[in-house]
């Protein structure tokens, strides 16, 4: 069996589609199910059966010698929440809990870490281990993640293949549910839609214009492969970084959306939010060297293609991956 935490998500819910795709249905999957918005993520998927995640730790100390690979998803998100207990308890104790079992029964390990762990990056985006300790994230959930990977890499009991991976700015299908925290596509698509205009934050540093902000952009359809080629693979256990390699600007990623509707392009800006303007990120850009000398090849969606297949594929219709 393969487990899957945060099934119903964005991420992880695509994933389950994934493996369905390539004949793999015994799957526990593991969520929070009282949304019912995110219960059209599972429309379709096949599984073996459903875990409330309060119960997955228990299940999984007594069934833990019948799985053979964990894709621990899950997490709390939200970057605007501050309650540093709750990430501890969902992100970092939570997350400790399921390494533990997995060293324990042998089972190889995949985690979502997160490039929010990159802070405003002063010390680059490389998924090097020795810059782990000197990290700043900006956030309580950055720091949640930073925790656990810091923690992780101090274990001497470990799963035989591990990979703890730092997701930039994933788009795509099955983030309806999102809401604040969906991809700025999304956004973009459901304002000019309502509006036939959009309206992008102001920069508020001075080396960078309005709309000139950059990160690195990843279709969520790469960072499925990423997770296939993981587990099949098992290259050398570590920290990835998992991003397209590219930065772009919100510019274009808006001037994409607007093509692929086929709208004439209107932006204006507004204002950063006051409660995130001094923890915004104006550059990422992830350093995937790793990934490419551990194998893969598949390859990226551009921005263009991304958010192309995104808005029309998807997005025009309603509908789920």
């Amino acid at each position: 069996m393969i487990v899957v935490t945060g099934a119903a998500g964005f991420v992880g819910s695509g994933l389950v589609s994934k493996l369905n795709d390539l004949g793999i249905k015994r799957i526990i999957i593991v969520d929070e199910f009282s949304n019912n918005e995110k219960e059209h993520n599972l429309v379709g998927k096949q599984y073996a059966k459903r875990i409330d995640r309060s119960d997955f730790i228990e299940w999984l100390k007594e069934h833990g010698d019948e799985v053979r690979f964990i894709y621990h998803i899950g997490a709390r998100t939200d970057t605007t929440e501050f309650d540093k207990e709750i990430f501890d308890r969902l992100n970092l104790n939570y997350s400790k809990d399921i390494w533990r079992y997995a060293a324990q029964y042998g089972i190889p390990l995949v985690y979502a870490s997160s490039a929010a762990t990159y802070g405003l990056g002063e010390h680059g985006y490389d998924d090097n281990h020795r810059v782990v300790n000197d990290l700043k994230p900006l956030n309580a959930y950055g720091d949640s993640k930073n925790d656990f990977d810091k923690w992780v890499l101090k274990q001497h009991i470990k799963p035989p293949f591990w990979a703890g991976l730092k997701f930039f700015n994933v788009y795509g299908p099955n983030e309806y549910h999102k809401g604040r925290m969906a991809s700025v596509v999304l956004h973009a698509y459901r304002q000019i839609t309502r509006t036939g205009e959009l309206k992008l934050f102001r920069s508020h540093n001075d080396k960078y214009e309005d709309g000139e902000q950059k990160r690195d952009f990843i279709y969520v359809k790469d960072v499925l492969k990423i997770c296939i080629f993981l587990k099949d693979k098992r290259p050398e256990s570590g920290l990835y970084n998992v991003g397209s390699g590219t930065a772009r600007t919100f510019k274009s990623l808006a001037v994409n959306t607007f093509r692929a509707m086929n709208r004439e392009v209107d932006i204006s800006y507004i204002d950063t939010p006051a409660d995130i303007r001094d923890k915004y990120q104006y550059f990422t850009e992830a350093k995937i060297n790793k990934l490419i000398s551990a194998g893969y090849t598949e390859g990226f969606h551009t921005l263009e293609q991304g958010v192309e297949d995104y808005v029309k594929n998807y997005l025009m219709d309603g509908k789920y991956l």
